[in-house]
């Protein structure tokens, strides 16, 4: 049977013009940059886009084509629609072996998944790798028709709880790199997979996106900044492309987090502000309280003493009013433990060092057990905030009991602070 040949994108050619290969793939990473992304574009990209072999971009490429050709679709760069691109396998007539030399990227794909989570498991893998016990999570690949349905979607979900589970407890160091083989798999479902109903699509980004949250969280605890920063953008351009609120909210969150460890406060404060904007038609108060204290956060660093206590403000008048039913399950951490935490965290920024002392204190009361990571963290603050407020010996004593409690917490954040 006559192999099907890939058809060259003479549109994306055509807007190359004169550039180079490899001069065309870095003016796509500086679009890229522009917009809060991370793509590993090369002159090799560019060709095999020209010559066809991509029929659809990934979502981070669609979002930096779109951006670099404002008023112009994927179709009107060469592209096809995704939902043609799905799914599609050759012809191979009855029982005859396929071609040798044929891999489509729809096998490739599979291939993936199915190494991912039908041999290793993503979650037993990681499991195994940190000596915790604990239940296996196995993500099925598509079969024949490549028809996706609950059993899939409920499968990524269940990936997201037990990596954000034995984060809380264990911290990311030893999870980062086997947590990220569930989150390729999960957008390779996104990308190969037939939705049963447009229902099981909307849940499946989803997933996949607070996926890539969770694995860009580990990459950020562990101290791999531009890895978590690639993971959130990521999960930023699914909910745009879905138009989820709640993921969306969820990803500048966590990139208004990031930012601020990292000293861009200005970043953090646009991140944390466009987190409230997406987060204002949803029923969660306590979300508008976290993106307030991200925004506080983001000010203190700046110096800006009055902008940081109106943050503060509205982050304490939301998280008055209460739980609701509208509260993200990613949430189960922020209670008043990580409300006092956060608000340490800004004083301290701003050089009070006994207000921040009072209130990482009040954190370490507070906090349940169970989040040991946290727990530890929180102690680790109240360590440097007493240190810096001039008690030596309560600050000694309070960083021994974190270094008695890192047995079995992979954290280099907290390691980090206690050096």
């Amino acid at each position: 049977m006559a192999m099907s040949r890939a058809v060259p994108n003479l549109a994306f050619r055509r807007l190359r013009g004169q550039h180079s290969p490899a001069e065309f793939a870095a003016s796509v990473r500086r679009a890229a940059r522009e917009i809060g992304e991370q793509v590993a574009c090369d002159a090799r990209y560019i060709g095999r886009v020209e010559a066809g072999e991509i029929r659809c971009p990934n979502y981070a490429y669609e979002r930096v084509f779109l951006h670099m050709f404002p008023g112009l679709g994927l179709s009107d760069l060469g592209f096809s629609a995704r939902e043609t691109v799905r799914g599609r396998r050759q012809a191979v007539p009855a029982g005859a072996p396929p071609p040798a030399a044929v891999t489509t990227r729809n096998d490739e794909e599979s291939d993936v998944l199915r190494r991912a989570f039908m041999t290793s498991g993503s979650a037993t893998l990681a499991v195994a790798s940190l000596g915790l016990g604990g239940p296996a999570v196995a993500i099925p690949s598509p079969r024949g028709t490549h028809r996706i349905g609950d059993a899939e979607v409920r499968a990524v979900e269940d990936a997201v709880r037990q990596i954000r589970l034995l984060d809380d407890r264990h911290g990311a160091d030893g999870l980062y790199k086997v947590a990220a083989q569930p989150l390729r798999a999960a957008y390779a479902l996104l990308d190969t997979g037939t939705m049963t109903r447009r229902s099981t699509e909307d849940r499946l980004h989803a997933g996949a996106g607070e996926l890539a949250l969770s694995v860009g969280w580990l990459a950020h605890d562990s101290g791999r900044h531009e890895d978590a920063r690639s993971h959130y953008a990521e999960a930023l351009a699914t909910a745009r492309v879905a138009g989820n609120a709640a993921l969306e909210a969820h990803a500048f969150c966590n990139t208004s987090f990031l930012a601020r460890d990292t000293g861009r406060f200005r970043e953090a404060v646009r991140a944390a502000q466009a987190g409230q904007r997406a987060a204002q038609p949803l029923d969660s108060a306590r979300l508008l309280s976290l993106l307030s204290l991200r925004e506080a956060g983001a000010w203190a660093g700046l110096g800006d003493r009055s902008a940081c206590e109106q943050a503060l403000g509205r982050a304490h008048g939301h998280f008055d009013r209460g739980p609701s039913g509208g509260d993200p399950e990613w949430m189960s951490f922020f209670g008043e433990p990580e409300r006092e935490a956060l608000e340490a965290q800004c004083w301290s920024a701003l050089g009070d060092w006994g207000r921040a002392a009072r209130h990482a204190h009040r954190a370490t009361v507070l906090q349940n057990p169970h989040f040991a990571r946290n727990l530890a963290l929180y102690r680790a603050h109240l360590a440097k905030d007493l240190a810096h407020a001039g008690r030596p010996d309560e600050a000694a004593a309070e960083a021994k009991r974190v270094v008695d409690s890192l047995e079995g917490i992979a954290s280099a954040r907290v390691r980090g602070m206690l050096a």
